[in-house]
């Protein structure tokens, strides 16, 4: 790559928000906002040391909302059970190119419909992992 050049990232990530966060038992659970924001901020230094194009979807919108020049926090339409996993596969289906998506999650269910749309996918576990290196 010449000096200074800049490509896009040859992935595309979706991440299952509430799968990544719950793969720690820190007290999440007690404060979902604050563990909403915790993530984002994770990802944005991750997205911004590495080049990443990173989507972020939630079940819910996070109050106060989430803003974020670095990475786009998305959440489903209407809370509600799987509601975050719907929103993921109806963005996936509208992409021009799901080969180049990988999507985040240890949903099975949610990986299977994601294989199943072209894309690839990565547990929730080894993401968090990857993301918390920055």
């Amino acid at each position: 790559m010449p000096r200074g050049a800049h490509y896009p990232p040859a992935v595309r990530w979706l991440v299952d928000g509430m799968n990544v966060i719950g793969t720690r038992p820190d007290a999440w659970w007690k404060d979902r906002d604050a563990a909403m924001l915790r993530l984002v901020d994770m990802l944005e230094r991750w997205a911004a040391n590495d080049g990443e194009d990173v989507t972020v979807v939630f079940e819910r919108p996070p109050r106060p909302p989430i803003r974020s020049t670095v990475i786009t926090v998305a959440h489903a339409p209407r809370p509600r059970a799987d509601a975050a996993d719907d929103e993921i596969i109806r963005l996936l289906r509208a992409d021009a190119d799901p080969t180049a998506v990988r999507v985040v999650t240890s949903d099975r269910w949610l990986a299977d419909r994601a294989w199943a749309a072209g894309a690839s996918v990565e547990g929730a576990d080894a993401f968090r992992a990857r993301i918390e290196q920055q």
